[in-house]
């Protein structure tokens, strides 16, 4: 191509990005078969595969406590909640494969540590007090990001988050039900979920992400995200925190407190560099899900060969 081609052509793109642009800044939607920026498209494919990873991953914390619930009832919601999170993460990679990448390279990539997944699902489960938090505090945290993603440009994600944030509104209730079960209970329990809200509240002030503040954020730019990692977290506080402490329950973290003249919650930073080691794949439990879950893709190997076999019978 001639240097005058290549310079028209660049010209055009250039053009044709800022029309895009201005069609999602006045909130217009964008659909899978709609020109995109190369940019608009790496950012949502990467943005909406680490989503459907982490419904994937964040399966395994409570699928480990399905035989050891304490009833034959919490057993059966328990696998129910856990079922409905795998089908999150297939809903969504279904969504990602119409930005170019495939479903198999996707899980694949997972699977191999390749890509990331939430830093709340690299962690240990110890008690029920867990399973407590995990369903109210963390799908709590879940819904308060997935909710402002309603907003968001790229439509396909919208309509498939309509039904995810139904389902996890129902998760949460699911998890409140818990909290107040133990909270209710014996000293011990309500100790247990004391303790476990101790082990996790830090890990949950990393889950909406590190500030945002004085640095580029493609996804807000391109309207893939709607609220900042600072309003996220300052919604959760105001939702979660009086409840906790109507329960009785503190967190631990000193400086937590309502700033009435600015209008915001006070609290303390997290350790960042904890939370990049364990999102890059170095936390607790990091190695032992991923190979969980390559077990799992191996040995089911044959279901999916026989699904894509030409010569399987049609039922």
């Amino acid at each position: 191509m001639s240097t005058t081609n290549r310079f028209a052509s660049s010209q055009a793109y250039a053009e044709r990005n800022a029309k895009f642009k201005a069609h999602i800044d006045a909130g217009g939607m964008v659909e899978a078969t709609d020109w995109m920026p190369d940019e608009y498209r790496e950012s949502a494919l990467k943005f909406i595969e680490m989503h459907a990873n982490s419904e994937i991953m964040g399966a395994l914390p409570e699928r480990e406590w399905i035989a050891r619930a304490p009833s034959l009832r919490r057993k059966m919601s328990l696998t129910a909640k856990v079922q409905d999170e795998v089908g999150h993460g297939h809903m969504l990679y279904r969504v990602a494969e119409d930005l170019g990448k495939s479903r198999d390279a996707m899980i694949t990539d997972l699977i191999h540590g390749r890509t990331k997944f939430h830093n709340v699902f690299h962690y240990p489960t110890y008690t029920w007090g867990d399973v407590a938090v995990i369903g109210y505090l963390i799908d709590g945290a879940a819904l308060v990001t997935q909710k402002a993603l309603l907003e968001c440009s790229y439509a396909p994600y919208v309509r498939v988050l309509k039904r995810i944030c139904a389902e996890e509104s129902l998760h949460q209730r699911h998890g409140e039900n818990l909290v107040l079960e133990l909270c209710s209970g014996t000293p011990e329990q309500r100790q247990m979920f004391a303790e476990a809200v101790d082990r996790w509240w830090e890990p949950i002030m990393q889950f909406f992400g590190t500030p945002t503040t004085g640095r580029r954020d493609v996804l807000l730019e391109w309207r893939l995200k709607v609220k900042s990692n600072e309003e996220l977290r300052q919604r959760f506080f105001d939702m979660f925190v009086p409840k906790l402490w109507d329960l009785g329950i503190s967190v631990p973290d000193d400086k937590l407190a309502y700033n009435a003249e600015k209008g915001e919650w006070d609290w303390t930073e997290p350790d960042w560099e904890s939370f990049w080691r364990v999102v890059k794949g170095d936390g607790p439990m990091t190695e032992t899900r991923l190979a969980w879950r390559r077990w799992m893709h191996d040995a089911h190997a044959w279901v999916r060969e026989a699904m894509d076999s030409p010569t399987r019978i049609a039922a």
